[in-house]
């Protein structure tokens, strides 16, 4: 009798580590699909330069929301919902910038810096989602990477919030990008994983 109940929890914990992970991939997953959803705006004229930095504005909270929700370790069921809510938010805004008024130009040197920060904050955070699938991150690892995107998010918004991206912002942006690579790259080949 022990020994089945001893596999059973075994195989439940394994379950609820999967679901947990599933979970983890999801919302990183979301914060791919928000910055792709932003890149396309820009590249295609619907968000302007300005737009996309207030959207990096709001994109940092949610980062810095699923920062501090990892950073024990696991996410309840509540900060699931809270960040849920905050990408549904998100989700709504972003449609509402690329359906409005103002326009941007896609071919301008500022919007150009945009989308190529942008796209760098697409592939890290896919970066991370496949650390979280693969079990090469764990949930603290995230939490740790997700607050140096929230930096990255929070300082591109800083550097468009005049409509204008010029050389030195996206030097610094690309910089703090450069650091944040290094550290995804390293936490997802250091001894650590997912169990």
């Amino acid at each position: 009798m022990r020994k089945i109940t001893l596999a059973a929890f075994i195989v439940t914990s394994a379950l609820s580590a999967s679901v947990f992970a599933q979970t983890v991939a999801t919302e990183v997953q979301r914060d791919v699909n928000q910055q792709n959803r932003v890149e396309e705006g820009l590249k295609s004229g619907q968000l302007s330069t300005k737009e996309a930095a207030r959207i990096e504005g709001r994109e940092a909270a949610i980062q810095r929301a699923e920062a501090n929700a990892m950073k024990d370790g696991t996410l309840s069921k509540g900060e699931k919902a809270h960040i849920q809510r905050m990408q549904n938010q998100e989700s709504r805004q972003i449609y509402k910038e690329k359906h409005d008024a103002q326009k941007g130009n896609p071919d301008s040197a500022s919007s150009k810096r945009m989308q190529a920060d942008v796209q760098r904050n697409v592939n890290q955070q896919t970066r991370i989602e496949n650390g979280v699938k693969d079990g090469s991150l764990t949930n603290r690892e995230v939490a740790h990477l997700e607050s140096h995107e929230a930096r990255i998010s929070r300082t591109e918004a800083r550097a468009g919030r005049d409509g204008h991206v010029g050389k030195a912002e996206q030097a610094r942006v690309q910089g703090l990008e450069n650091n944040a690579s290094k550290r995804i790259h390293q936490q997802r080949h250091d001894a650590q994983v997912r169990n």
